[in-house]
């Protein structure tokens, strides 16, 4: 299984200071040497983390391959043709939104996805869509001819904190899932079923499979015994677990788990 890591949370650190230290160009090395697959960044509108320079830096300079997730907005997908990394994720977005929340809503920006996948297909750009595990969202992806879909499992991350992590102890509780062990193992069981059926399904009409969102060191392994999942693409909890056992040995540790 194939592991993009996500250094947006590098540039985080830096706009925390706004300074250039960290500056997220030094992981490539560190992520190459700890054996890699991919580079993933996000180049949001709001530019709150990953600025245009540091996309174009991270392009030009990364000898691994670069997926850059954006937006659909008409800007950002010029700006990802200029730049012509491997691929282009595309993501929703929401300003106020502290992270990417659920899964694109393929149905109903239908025309609007069609035009960015055509413009990006142009410019020799693959492109992956950022969805939620649904059968009507997968069938849609494939008629819009794109190479990858990324399962969305950030409501199988919150499920597992909930229940095996601390999470329900501190102030970022999710409200609506304080419910009982059973309850919550039953939830727990049937999202990864539904992720497990929405990669099968998605595999018989030939997309590529990629899956991410709160994956980490604790749940990671019930996603990647997924056979038909050919990537993970993860940030925060290697660049946290970094602070700690530098990038190198974060890496390395994510991608024995994967195995």
């Amino acid at each position: 299984m194939l592991l993009g890591v996500n250094i947006d949370h590098i540039a985080v650190l830096r706009e925390a200071r706004k300074i250039n230290d960290p500056n997220p160009l030094d992981a490539l090395g560190i992520c190459k040497l700890a054996n890699a697959d991919q580079i993933t960044i996000h180049l949001r509108e709001d530019r709150r983390h990953i600025h245009d320079e540091d996309a174009e830096k991270i392009i030009k300079n990364s000898t691994l391959p670069v997926n850059l997730e954006c937006s659909i907005n008409d800007e950002i997908i010029d700006i990802v043709c200029n730049l012509k990394p491997q691929r282009a994720t595309l993501v929703p977005e929401n300003r106020q939104e502290v992270t990417t929340e659920g899964g694109l809503d393929v149905k109903s920006n239908y025309e609007q996805i069609k035009k960015a996948v055509e413009k990006l297909h142009k410019n020799e750009i693959e492109v992956s869509l950022f969805i939620d595990p649904n059968k009507e969202m997968i069938e849609l992806s494939s008629n819009l001819k794109v190479q990858w879909i990324e399962l969305h499992t950030g409501t199988f991350a919150n499920i597992y904190a909930m229940l095996y992590g601390n999470l329900s102890n501190t102030h970022h509780s999710i409200k609506e899932l304080e419910l009982p062990r059973t309850q919550l193992k039953t939830l727990l069981d049937n999202s990864k079923k539904e992720i497990k059926k929405a990669s099968k399904y998605a595999n018989e009409l030939n997309l590529k499979v990629a899956a991410g969102h709160g994956l980490n060191y604790q749940n990671v392994t019930m996603i990647s015994s997924i056979k038909t999942i050919q990537e993970l693409n993860i940030g925060q909890s290697i660049i946290a677990r970094s602070v700690y056992t530098g990038l190198y040995q974060a890496i390395l540790d994510m991608k024995e788990l994967i195995k």
